[in-house]
């Protein structure tokens, strides 16, 4: 095997030894994932959004085609894929450009280029979908049009949804000077949107998206995404249980109502993961014993520190993460 593939083949096995991932530092992760360049992928749906913007701006009528309009949405139905990708302002598009790039060279790497995609349309999708069904209801609930024709696009809510992958990957990671652990910043972010949203009607029409995309992208990540070294579905582990986006304080209230909600939606799920390998006859399998794992995840994190000791350069690890499928 060719050294470089050798490589990226160890980096991928120490990545995957922990369930929950490694809990390792930004910056490490930064210097391992190609601190030096954004990503293909992530300079390319940069260019759509600014693209998207911009045609926007020059035919403001596109609007009515590309927004999510629920009194439009039939026979429109494309607005429900189009609407998660146009910005109707310049900070906006600003802002959504920017944590694109630099979030998604973090998490793109970790998860690879077709994961990382699907996780953006399957995230904008559903939040969309779930926008409508609200101004739907609303509109039967309160007989006010303004829910019918209110137009409703941007690509806030996967980045919010980027923000629980980082809570994923490196949940007690402190960020510098501001002593916050990563795990709280989707909780964070949430609070300040709802906020300002009482100050603002332009930041009070970013509240459904940033609310559902959040959700949505947990929901992914919790019960949907597939990891390619245990062919399971799903992070189970109690560190990104629902609760954790909640003060301490609050979790015994949230954790019998998030229950029940888990048995509704999620039943079968779980019936399916511990028919394909989390338990066998009722015992759990090697590898997903809590104990177990957090062993592995000790010994993957010391491999990876020795590893990134001894890197080479930051141009080859970028080539190296950049090429990893």
């Amino acid at each position: 095997m060719e050294p470089t593939k050798s490589r990226r083949l160890q980096i991928l096995d120490l990545v995957s030894m922990s369930t929950p991932p490694l809990s390792v530092s930004l910056s490490q992760c930064t210097r391992l994932f190609g601190a030096s360049g954004f990503t293909r992928l992530c300079k390319g749906l940069s260019l759509v959004l600014i693209s998207l913007h911009i045609l926007l701006h020059l035919f403001p009528s596109a609007i009515t085609c590309l927004a999510l309009i629920p009194a439009r949405t039939i026979p429109f139905a494309w607005n429900l894929i189009t609407a998660g990708y146009v910005e109707q302002s310049v900070y906006g598009v600003v802002v959504s450009t920017i944590g694109l790039l630099f979030i998604g060279k973090l998490l793109e790497p970790v998860w690879g280029p077709r994961e990382f995609l699907k996780f953006i349309f399957i995230v904008n999708f559903l939040t969309s979908l779930c926008i409508f069904i609200t101004a739907i209801a609303l509109y039967c609930i309160t007989g006010q049009e303004s829910y019918l024709y209110m137009p409703f696009s941007g690509f806030h809510g996967v980045i919010f949804g980027f923000l629980v992958g980082i809570k994923q990957i490196v949940p007690d990671q402190e960020l510098p000077f501001l002593k916050i652990k990563v795990k709280w910043l989707p909780s964070i972010a949430l609070l300040c949107s709802i906020a300002t949203s009482f100050w603002s009607l332009e930041a009070a029409s970013y509240l459904p998206t940033v609310i559902y995309g959040t959700y949505m992208s947990w929901i992914y990540l919790r019960y949907w995404q597939r990891k390619p070294e245990t062919k399971l579905k799903g992070d189970p582990s109690e560190d990104f249980a629902f609760s954790t986006f909640f003060p301490e304080f609050l979790r015994p209230v949230i954790d019998p109502i998030a229950s029940i909600f888990h048995r509704m939606l999620c039943g079968r799920l779980d019936a399916s993961n511990d028919a394909q390998g989390y338990t066998l006859r009722g015992e759990p399998l090697p590898g997903s014993d809590p104990i177990e794992a957090s062993r592995r995840r000790e010994r993957g994190a010391r491999a990876l520190e020795e590893r990134l000791a001894t890197a080479p350069s930051a141009g080859e690890l970028e080539t190296d993460a950049t090429e990893i499928v």
